[in-house]
């Protein structure tokens, strides 16, 4: 009889563990979990040619063709968000800039497109045909990518206000330090939220640049004008670096 009443109560304990499983379980709709959206996300880098256009100076139907041939790629691998490097050394792939165009457009600074077009415009209804964000890329503080100043357009910063800028490893770059610099790029950035339905907005490189052996970073006279209440040089700079995002996410929001 003990035996039997062990083996009745076994067999109750599976019935009701199976049951349980079969029933989903009741949730309070105010608390059900919304379905997370994945990011997916890809870079097209357009400094040096990297990834678009694949040459400087191709005709305006040569990169058109191009990049909507990455974009069907991306969208067919399952990218939802295509981050277009926009600004990559205080030049424009837009036309609404007051920055002179990319040398890696176009083959020489300054130069608009030839049948003349606006690549960011063009890059945003491309993506957005296919479903997919686009986020404007920039470069807050590489102002040259190599050290041939001399080809630098007549309307490039460095040359409208070279004492903006030091030059280290052999390329120029913007001063954080100097509050005018600061509030400069981000109206760059601002003129790109304001002009264009972009669906986000990407700094990169928006730190000091990597030591390089045997070369010091001349903001010396900066930090003496500018680094009242610091005692570190380097605390400061850092500093530069939180007052510029802060700036830039004060005026976006």
């Amino acid at each position: 009889m003990y035996i039997c009443r062990q083996v009745l109560l076994l067999f109750l304990i599976l019935f009701i563990f199976i049951k349980a499983q079969a029933q989903p379980a009741k949730v309070n709709d105010q608390y059900k979990p919304v379905p997370k959206r994945e990011f997916r996300g890809a870079w097209i880098a357009t400094v040096e040619n990297i990834d678009w256009p694949s040459a400087p100076g191709l005709s305006t139907d040569q990169q058109q063709k191009e990049l909507t041939s990455m974009l069907d790629f991306l969208q067919q691998s399952g990218i939802n968000a295509v981050m277009l490097q926009v600004r990559p050394a205080a030049d424009a792939f837009f036309s609404k800039s007051i920055e002179p165009w990319s040398k890696w457009l176009t083959g020489k600074q300054g130069r608009a497109p030839e049948p003349f077009y606006d690549p960011l415009e063009f890059a945003i209804n491309e993506a957005h045909k296919r479903g997919m964000e686009l986020h404007a890329w920039f470069n807050p503080y590489r102002a040259t990518n190599d050290n041939k100043f001399s080809a630098l357009s007549p309307e490039h910063i460095t040359r409208l206000k070279p004492e903006w800028f030091f030059t280290y490893g052999g390329i120029k770059l913007f001063n954080p330090g100097i509050p005018e610099v600061r509030d400069y790029i981000v109206k760059i950035f601002l003129d790109v939220v304001d002009n264009y339905d972009i669906d986000g907005v990407h700094m990169d490189d928006y730190f000091y640049p990597w030591p390089v052996a045997g070369q010091k970073i001349n903001d010396a006279n900066t930090f003496e004008q500018y680094g009242a209440g610091f005692d570190d040089i380097k605390d400061w700079r850092r500093n530069n670096v939180d007052l510029m995002v802060k700036n830039a996410e004060r005026q976006y929001s």
